[in-house]
């Protein structure tokens, strides 16, 4: 059955979640797309800047000074930007996907506290929709402006949403240990990912403060308004993905069986959720490299008895499932189309 033809635009298009926002709506057969934004290499062909795209499309960046209306226009811009013309895109554009950070939190003293500014358009926090199908689906089918989380904090999220909300967890103390591959930083080179510091390094990067603290208390805090969370980020010699290591505590007792249980009541039914957790082999539980290139969260977890402690794995792509796929995803169910459309990607081995 042949679907609706909807034009597409990209504000920041040269970045690399841009560059996978191109990749894979490219290939989806509902949108067309119409203009890819880049102040900075305006007239350019997409190809020069993104090579694996080379003899896939013709299209040239343009200025986002010259943005066309569209029927759905994504941001993929840096935190802090896409505010400032917020009110323009959505003259522009019927619905708005923002992959940055700006509209993720309902009210502006959180983002004024974990970004360390100002919101300057904190009046339209509250028609945003968070942007994970998982736990949102029914306000994203009906929602006109998404915001897409945090590569981290979706991951998190994920891997905690079902033990939160059936309260087999305790509140406190819930620790993350977050390993980050370096394209999380963007494609802006600095000191700390120049190749010669980058290569080779395991860094702490941020022990304690992540701001995607906010973001993952903000949606778990509706199952259970006095949880807390800590988190510690550790930047390790990958390109693309994350893993998390989460620590928390069972409420009671729980067994292997009730932990399986309670993974199945909540993702039985959801295309992008993979649980990994093997008794032998080489990837017996959740690993970045395995889904590469796609829109897969792999969950795992471990009980340690001794202490009822309930270790949680996680594993993504962080321009994937953390960005642009899980954008692509929330389109879908914006515009009615089947939810796994353009995504189908299952990755490749050995890689």
């Amino acid at each position: 059955m042949a679907i609706e033809t909807l034009n597409v635009s990209i504000v920041g298009g040269s970045g690399y979640v841009g560059g996978e926002l191109l990749r894979i709506l490219l290939f989806h057969p509902g949108v067309r797309i119409q203009q890819v934004t880049s102040r900075k290499f305006s007239g350019i062909p997409v190809s020069f800047i993104h090579p694996n795209l080379r003899d896939t499309t013709d299209l040239k960046f343009s200025s986002p000074d010259h943005i066309k209306p569209c029927d759905i226009l994504f941001l993929a811009l840096p935190n802090g930007e896409s505010m400032k013309n917020m009110r323009k895109w959505m003259e522009i554009a019927d619905k708005v996907i923002d992959l940055g950070a700006d509209f993720r939190f309902r009210k502006a003293e959180d983002w004024n506290y974990w970004y360390k500014s100002e919101h300057t358009f904190p009046e339209v926090l509250v028609k945003f929709v968070y942007g994970i199908p998982e736990i949102n689906r029914e306000k994203i089918k009906s929602a006109k402006y998404v915001a897409g989380p945090g590569c981290e904090a979706i991951v998190s999220i994920l891997c905690l949403y079902p033990f939160v909300k059936n309260k087999i967890i305790k509140n406190f103390p819930i620790i993350i240990d977050a390993k980050m591959g370096s394209s999380q930083a963007g494609s802006k080179a600095s000191w700390s990912t120049h190749h010669p510091e980058r290569s080779g390094a395991v860094r702490s990067y941020k022990p304690t403060g992540h701001r995607h603290t906010g973001e993952i208390e903000q949606a778990l805090k509706v199952f259970s308004p006095d949880l807390s969370v800590c988190i510690s980020a550790t930047a390790v010699e990958i390109v693309r993905g994350i893993l998390v290591t989460i620590h928390t505590f069972l409420n009671g007792k729980c067994d292997e069986k009730g932990i399986w249980e309670i993974l199945k009541k909540e993702y039985r039914n959801e295309p992008f959720i993979r649980f990994v957790k093997m008794d032998q082999g080489l990837y017996r539980f959740p690993e970045p490299k395995v889904v590469m290139g796609t829109n897969f969260c792999e969950i795992g977890f471990e009980i340690e008895e001794r202490s009822s402690r309930l270790v949680l794995i996680g594993a993504i792509d962080n321009l994937v499932k953390g960005s642009a796929g899980n954008a692509v995803q929330c389109m879908n169910l914006m515009a009615g189309f089947p939810e796994k459309t353009g995504l189908e990607f299952s990755g490749i081995h050995p890689f």
